[in-house]
């Protein structure tokens, strides 16, 4: 059979195809990867990791991460992690490292190495420099009798796992290893300092993301554009207030300018022909209106918009209106 048929019929035959096989097939030892690790996590890599997150912590300069080849791809990804978690971090790559980027590591940092063996030759001089000027060190290996894991302050000794590809060669199991691993320290971190919503918008100011980290205080409007009227006023006086702040709904208050009630458009005209204009507002209002608060995400705002089927929500703090956010402008600002 010539290749372009071999090809054909590795993705063409009855039943679910040899790609389709081979995609279960790596699917399934990476979970069985992850497996291990939850063990681990649960039982002898427990003692580490709880020493590598205080360790981590109490660093008074950045978490230094690096590896090569996979790992190292593995490595900037879990720098990244930490860096946008409130975690200071930065990559260095182990040959750059040998010709100068050594200068970019100070005293104060940490040092968190990747390497499934610990035997890769690359990271030698990083691992002398630790060693050398006393940075503290955690590898992260399957080999905890590794080169690096005996010049190491601290091992995160990986379960043993299969490689997916079916040469036992290509990184595949443990990358996903390392890569769940990396995700465990810098949430296990981020959980540990209290880092909110708020610090995490700080940094991630851009793109849907920074839209969703938004908080209601930055989007609702406020001072002359809120539509307020007190109970005891009259209708009349409260259709002129709604359409000339034309925001769909009029927020009723007593006489400490608490929010105690709200009319929408549906209650005109569910009232329409009432003697409306002639009567009180309390009479027409919507008691304890649902409401939120300045520092509740954008995207939670949203949600319960969307749960409550209604239009706009008003913002109140110790009971007193200080805004009120519409759904055009949630969806404006990005918030989906």
């Amino acid at each position: 059979m010539t290749p372009a048929g071999l090809k054909r019929d590795f993705v063409q035959r009855d039943g679910p195809s040899a790609a389709i096989e081979s995609a279960t097939r790596t699917l399934q030892f990476e979970a069985e990867g992850l497996a291990a690790l939850r063990a681990g996590l649960s039982g002898t890599l427990s003692e580490s990791f709880d020493k590598a997150i205080t360790m981590m912590r109490a660093c008074h300069g950045r978490i230094v991460v690096t590896g090569m080849g996979k790992s190292g791809h593995v490595g900037l990804k879990v720098a990244a992690t930490l860096s946008s978690t409130g975690t200071p971090a930065f990559f260095v790559h182990p040959s750059e490292a040998s010709h100068g980027d050594l200068g970019m590591i100070t005293k104060q940092d940490v040092i968190l190495a990747f390497s499934w063996s610990g035997e890769t030759v690359e990271l030698g001089n990083i691992v002398s420099y630790s060693r050398r000027f006393a940075v503290p060190l955690i590898a992260v290996t399957s080999n905890a009798a590794s080169t690096l894991g005996t010049n190491s302050d601290l091992v995160l000794a990986l379960p043993q796992a299969k490689e997916a590809c079916p040469h036992g060669l290509a990184p595949t199991t443990s990358t996903v290893m390392q890569l769940a691993l990396g995700d465990c320290l810098a949430i296990a971190l981020l959980e540990s300092k209290g880092f909110t919503a708020r610090d995490f918008k700080a940094l991630h100011p851009g793109g849907q993301l920074g839209a969703r980290l938004k908080f209601v205080g930055d989007l609702m409007h406020k001072g002359d554009r809120l539509p307020l009227a007190p109970a005891d006023g009259v209708m009349a006086d409260a259709i002129v207030i709604m359409t000339e702040k034309a925001l769909g709904c009029l927020g009723v208050i007593d006489g400490d300018g608490l929010l105690r009630g709200i009319i929408t458009d549906g209650d005109l005209r569910r009232h329409m022909g009432d003697g409306l204009l002639a009567r009180r507002i309390g009479e027409i209002m919507t008691p304890s209106p649902k409401t939120v608060s300045p520092d509740l995400l954008a995207s939670a705002a949203l949600e319960l918009i969307n749960a409550s089927s209604i239009t706009a929500l008003f913002v109140v703090e110790d009971g007193r209106p200080v805004g009120i956010i519409h759904i055009h402008d949630l969806l404006r600002a990005g918030v989906a």
